[in-house]
């Protein structure tokens, strides 16, 4: 199981999505990016509080197939991409450069009491 998303220490990483087309997704809190089944399996290794793979609504809650752009990242705390982008400190992986929609309340409250950060997405 991955950590909270704190980088470093161990050799943690995120799952690549098997596929790249229309059934790739987004998290909303981290924007890493897997296919639908990836997150039903085995959740999102930044995220773990959200337990994905516990509730499948939650990885429709939590994810969205809209979202901008995509990067891979080999070492997050080196890059300087991974920084500017807000990255830096997670798991190495696939990650959008934007998503559009903001995470739903209940799941910023759950953000607030594992006292994780959540940046909603810019409006534009």
């Amino acid at each position: 199981m991955a950590n909270h998303g704190g980088g470093g220490g161990g050799a943690v990483v995120a799952q690549i999505p098997t596929s790249f087309g229309h059934e790739l997704r987004a998290c909303l809190r981290c924007r890493l990016v897997k296919t639908y089944d990836q997150f039903r399996e085995s959740g999102c290794e930044n995220c773990p509080f959200f337990q994905m793979e516990d509730d499948h609504e939650r990885v429709v809650d939590s994810t969205t197939p809209n979202f901008t752009g995509m990067i891979s990242v080999m070492d997050p705390t080196r890059s300087w991409a991974a920084r500017w982008l807000r990255i830096g400190k997670f798991v190495p992986g696939c990650y959008t450069l934007a998503v559009s929609e903001a995470l739903p309340q209940d799941l910023q409250n759950i953000c607030e009491e594992e006292h994780v950060p959540y940046v909603p997405p810019k409006r534009v």
